[in-house]
This record gives structure tokens, sequence and C-alpha cells, in this order.
């Protein structure tokens, strides 16, 4: 645990059933021409339109059909330029967030993408504030609407990797769980243990700090509750509130700690093969969490994150007894009862996980694992995930 900690957020958080509403006002404040990244045409598209056109804000659509690629980001770019836009606005899941985020930035900082991606670019430093951006998310489950990163893939590379700037950090999120009320069941449940992920591997991470913890405590209370509930009931309110939450404060967390080998996994996994990130990350965390505890019981018996995890089980299953191995089977059994697939339904197989394993283990996530996994383990965390 770190005596000196710094924290930051979006400039400012509106939450609440309803809060779509207040969203063109807080975008009239940042900007007068908006670029409005969306993932198509859908009711709550229809009705932020309907709320800026009683506005008298001009803007102008940007389609985001598939998750965000260099390339995408760019025709984006291009779009708020060719429109004059000087505030953007992200409506949608974190592909759509990571979007608006990546335009935003790119916008005010010309030049090659790969200047200022981390591991295949140049990773230099994002120098210009960018576009002022306004986030309203539309599912429960990456966080990114509060966060300083985009994450884009890079098809040439196969690989997932982040545009990252503290200045990235959106000046207003607006997160309305009725946003979420009618998010299919699979999308619900993979998203939802994005979000548990999320609030786990920031408390565990070498990166931890009193805010995050707390944060993280309650993310996992509220998620550990509510994502069965919302899986079987898109319109039980008091679990969509629940898992807006969570992902909300998993997104704070992961800003401010760092996150794991879950998401060490998940950007080349992602890059490499057809699978959506929430659904990765779901698949691997019961495997992540078991391997990290192994891992710390043969080689660092004493480090503080051993003890956490038999604190994420007490929270998640809300048994005060609860031992860190029933948290992980606990784990896994959410992740059958909300029918996550296995890895190999994307087309992995054993012959795939040595280049997997060499590209997540200089994933830039891996390095916030409490404990450095070695290649077997890692290895074998994706032969059981398959």
């Amino acid at each position: 645990m770190p005596s000196k900690f710094e924290f930051a957020a979006a400039g400012r958080i509106v939450f609440g059933a309803g809060a779509l509403k207040e969203a063109p006002g807080i975008a009239a404040e940042l900007g007068q021409r908006a670029l409005l990244v969306i993932r198509g045409p859908s009711a709550d598209a229809e009705r932020l339109t309907g709320l800026l056109a009683e506005k008298n804000i001009p803007f102008a659509a940007f389609i985001v059909e598939h998750e965000p690629t260099v390339g995408l980001a760019l025709e984006g770019v291009h779009a708020a330029h060719d429109f004059g836009a000087d505030v953007v606005i992200g409506l949608g899941g974190g592909s759509v967030i990571d979007t608006g985020k990546a335009i935003a930035a790119l916008a005010t900082n010309p030049g090659d993408p790969l200047d200022y991606l981390e591991v295949i670019g140049r990773g230099q430093q994002i120098t210009k504030a960018p576009l002022p951006y306004l986030a309203a998310p539309t599912t429960a489950g990456t966080g990114a609407d509060v966060t300083r990163n985009a994450v884009l893939a890079s098809p040439e590379h196969r690989v997932k990797v982040s545009l990252r700037s503290p200045l990235m950090l959106p000046r207003a999120a607006v997160v309305d769980p009725e946003l979420t009320y009618d998010l299919p069941p699979d999308v619900t449940a993979s998203t939802g243990l994005d979000a548990l992920t999320q609030v786990i591997e920031p408390y565990v991470s070498n990166r931890a700090n009193p805010m995050t913890d707390a944060l993280c405590r309650e993310g996992m209370v509220r998620a550990g509750r509510s994502l069965r509930r919302a899986f079987e009931d898109g319109h039980d309110a008091a679990a969509r509130e629940d898992m807006a939450i969570a992902s909300l404060f998993g997104g704070l967390a992961l800003a401010n700690a760092r996150l794991g080998a879950v998401h060490g996994f998940a950007g080349p996994i992602g890059g490499m093969y057809p699978a959506p990130h929430g659904a990765v990350c779901a698949a691997l965390l019961p495997h992540v969490m078991d391997a990290n505890m192994r891992a710390l019981q043969a080689r660092d018996p004493n480090h503080p994150a051993l003890a956490r995890y038999t604190e994420i089980a007490r929270l998640i299953t809300s048994d005060p007894a609860a031992t860190a191995e029933q948290g992980v089977a606990w784990a896994l059994e959410l992740t059958r009862a909300l029918r996550i697939p296995r890895l190999g339904e994307y087309g992995i197989g054993p012959a795939d996980l040595p280049q997997l394993v060499e590209k997540s283990a200089v994933a830039s996530s891996m390095q916030g694992n409490p404990i450095p996994l070695t290649m077997d383990e890692l290895r074998d965390i994706l032969a059981r995930a398959l």
C-alpha cells in the first residue's frame, strides 16, 4: 500500500436514473458544435438527438459499428474537423466511448497515432488538451466514461493497445442506469463480469491505494449481489443501478491503480480473434484469481494481496466466512450460470498459446498484477480457459 498517491477522475460525474436529459445542457457548456459518436440508430440515440435539438446544439453523427481501430479513430477525427466540432459526445458501450475519447485526443494532437500508442508505437505524450468530451455509457461494464485511456485495435499488429494520457479524462460523464435496461442477457453478462473484474484487479494490483480500495469494496458488494439479477431480469431497477455503480467505480479504480493479468491477456486476444472484450475478461477471471493465489502462496506468502483474495471472496459472496478458494469457485460458477463462452469458441486452440503468452507478457496491464507470473503459469491460465 503506497503512502503517497494521486486520484484523478472525470471533471464532472452525473449519476442517476433519467440523467441523460442533463447531457445536452452539460454539452452546451463545453462547446457549440458536437460530434455525436454512437453505435447506430437506437431509441437512446434518438432521445439524445432530440434533446440536443431542443438545446439548439448542431451535431453530426459518427457511427461505430465494431470495436475501435486506429483507422476508425482517424476517420472520426476527419469527421470532427469536417463538421467543425468543438465538443465530442459518446453515447454507447465501451467501444463507442473509447472511440470518442480517441477522436477527441487525436483531433488536437496531429500526426501518426503510432506516435502516441503504447507497446506498438512510440508512446509519446499527448501534449495538447483534447476536444472536450462527454461520455454517456449504455452498458455497465467498461467504466470507460471515467478513464484516461482509449483501447484501439491495430489489425496489422493483431493486438489492442492503449492511447493514454491524463488529459484524456472526459470532461463529463453522465451515467444513467435506465440506458442499460434493454441490454440483452449475453451483453449484460459479459459487460457485468468486466465490471466485476475491474473492481477485483485494482484491489490486488501493485498500485492499490486507500481511495481505490474503497471504490473496489463497494463495487464488489454491488456486483456480487446484483449481476445475476440483472442478467435474469433486465428491468430490475435496483440491480441495474448496482451494476452501473460497479462499472463507474471500476473505471475510477483502474484509472488510479492498475489492472492485472486478466486485462493483460484481453488486449492480445481481442486483437487476434473476434472475441468481445468483456467476454474474454469473464472467461479468464476465475482462472487468473486462482493462478495469482497459487503463485503468491508459493513465492510470497506474506504478500498483502493474498489476504485480499479472502476479502474479495467475502465481499462478492456476502458470506463473512468465505475462503479465497470459495471466491474462485463462486466466480467460476457465475461464469457458467451466465453462459460465458470459453475462449476456444473464438477459434483459439492450444497451438495459439505460445504467441498469446508472448504478447500478453509485455502488455501494460500485466505490469499491475500483484505478482509476476511465469510463462508456464500464463500458458496454464489460457489452457484452462479454452
